[in-house]
């Protein structure tokens, strides 16, 4: 087991694993709708299936919003 960091949490996951074999095991909602930053680098959707994590990568999940109060 190998120990990475996501939305700052410890996890133990087994290797290999990719990103998108994160969001599943993580049960992102929208998965469309998110974003995903690789030790603090955004991952292009694209390239979602080949990006292999490993020990100690810290991986956000990120979700932007609009809206406001303009006053």
């Amino acid at each position: 087991m190998a120990k990475i960091y996501v939305n700052g949490d410890v996890q133990e996951v087994s290797l290999p694993l990719n990103v998108s074999e994160l969001i599943k095991q993580n049960e992102v909602q929208q998965p469309e709708m998110v974003s995903v930053q690789v030790n603090e680098e955004f991952a292009e959707r694209n390239d979602w299936e080949s990006i292999q994590l490993k020990e100690g990568d810290r991986v956000d999940f990120l979700y932007f919003m609009g809206g406001g109060n303009l006053k």
